[in-house]
């Protein structure tokens, strides 16, 4: 199983950046997906959640500014990030491998760096 994850970047506060993560060697249409993410110095947190069947969770501090889809053609899963704020900086990494989205999966991408100037 692979997570190729893309689409990071340096933004200006207020910018937008989408990420994209290309699932392979996974049974895709059953699993939940999501986006995690480690800011410097800190722990990883969880961004958002999409279930096998779309339905999505975000953590309150992305509620609004971040959108989480998934194209089960195409094996991918997206995080579309609006309005980024410099606290938004992070090692970005989307995960899958399990089918509850409530589930934290085995299987990890290899991270895309997201850095937002003030």
């Amino acid at each position: 199983v692979q997570l190729q994850a893309s689409g990071g970047g340096l933004v200006h506060s207020g910018g937008s950046l989408t990420l994209s993560c290309l699932a392979s060697g996974l049974d895709f249409r059953v699993n939940a997906l999501g986006w995690y993410r480690r800011p410097p110095g800190k722990e990883r947190e969880r961004v958002a959640t999409i279930s096998s069947t779309s339905s999505t969770n975000y953590a309150d501090s992305v509620k609004g500014r971040f959108t989480i889809s998934r194209d089960n053609a195409k094996n991918t899963v997206y995080l579309q990030m609006n309005n980024l704020q410099p606290e938004d900086t992070a090692v970005y990494y989307c995960n899958g491998g399990h089918t509850s989205p409530n589930v934290v999966g085995i299987y990890w991408g290899q991270g895309t760096q997201v850095t937002v100037s003030s």
